[in-house]
């Protein structure tokens, strides 16, 4: 395994994670799976033989549940590992049973050190953007939770690269706590976050962790233009994450199964290893249903993509240049800094667009 410090914090964290989105299968989340204590027990253990030291979860994942069995399952094993969650979203029919509050905040990360049978979270994230609760006031939350000892680091997930930029300057303004970490969705097929996620981290100082690096399996080599497994989320009918332009999918699954060929790798270990090259990235969080599954994932961290193939998958992926990064792109490049470079280096092949 490899470890990673997360962001310009100390703390090193596994480049391949363990997410618990499967855990429970509680309303909605039957779609995806419903993996119970045993089962997660199994998993866990795997996980931990390969080297996997963060294991991430949420609030309102199976509306609580999920966070039950991780606690549950980890047992004494908890001392020794990371554990990630996250508040925000809806979580009950009341005024306050969602957001970024004081009170919400609070009572949420209570709620959820019970579930987990821990005393501390170790990176809580602030699992979307609340326009409605002033920032200062979620940061300043934060910071009690940050002195009781029930948190050690913050994040955000989902957020716009304004929304993150309003909070790093009222956070640096107020000496509060600042995000250390980003939770985000970026993989060859979805790569929108190239436009100012990843520059802000590179700039800012956060370690991205990656949700659904696969994205929900389609990258996994396990999908393709003719084929969809009937147990997939997909088959179930879960619609996340959004795909709108299903033949350049395909295309990029096309480039990734030649690659994987010559290799003799996995599709999934191709498109893991590709993300893990990618500019900030701190962890990538995969689920998985069976202890094969997580073992090729872990491969990956051992795969180094060459320039040769990086810019193969650069060329059927890369999202088009728009306003204003092809001015910046034709006019600026002699003063790009890491930041710029964290987008426009996609682009280094081109001239004038």
């Amino acid at each position: 395994m490899e470890y990673r410090t997360l962001g310009r914090s100390g703390l090193k964290v596994s480049a391949i994670s363990m997410g618990t989105f499967s855990f429970g299968g509680v309303g909605a989340f039957s779609r995806v799976a419903s993996q119970g204590v045993t089962e997660a027990r199994r998993l866990i253990d795997c996980c931990i033989d390969g080297g996997i030291n963060l294991f991430d979860t949420a609030n309102m994942y199976s509306l609580g549940r999920s966070e039950e069995i991780l606690g549950e399952a980890l047992g004494a094993k908890r001392e020794k590992v990371l554990i990630s969650s996250k508040a925000r979203m809806r979580i009950g029919d009341g005024p306050n049973d969602e957001g970024t509050s004081r009170y919400h905040l609070i009572r949420e990360c209570e709620l959820s050190l019970k579930r987990l049978r821990t005393d501390h979270i170790d990176i809580y994230f602030m699992h979307e953007w609340d326009g409605l609760t002033p920032i200062d006031e979620m940061l300043a939350a934060l910071s009690t939770l940050r002195e009781q000892g029930k948190i050690r680091y913050v994040g955000c997930s989902n957020y716009s690269g304004w929304h993150i930029m309003k909070a790093l300057a009222v956070a640096d303004a107020r000496n509060l706590p600042r995000f250390v970490t980003q939770q985000i969705h970026y993989t060859l097929e979805a790569r929108e976050a190239e436009y100012e996620l990843l520059p802000i981290s590179v700039d800012q100082g956060l370690g991205v962790m990656v949700w659904s690096p696969l994205a929900a399996g389609l990258l996994s080599g396990a999908f393709g233009r003719n084929r969809t497994p009937a147990d997939s989320r997909q088959g179930a009918g879960w619609s996340e994450p959004p795909i709108r332009d299903k033949e350049r999918l395909w295309t990029i699954v096309d480039a990734l199964e030649v690659i994987a060929k010559a290799r003799g790798v996995t599709v999934a270990q191709v498109s893991l290893a590709w993300t893990l090259s990618r500019p900030a990235i701190a962890s990538l969080v995969v689920g998985g249903l069976s202890e094969d599954q997580f073992r090729d994932n872990i491969a990956a961290i051992d795969l180094k993509l060459t320039e040769e193939e990086l810019d193969t998958l650069n060329a059927v992926s890369r999202p088009a240049c728009i306003y204003p990064y092809w001015h910046q792109h034709n006019f600026a490049s002699a003063r790009f800094n890491a930041g710029d470079d964290a987008l426009h280096s996609n682009y280094a092949d081109l001239g004038m667009i």
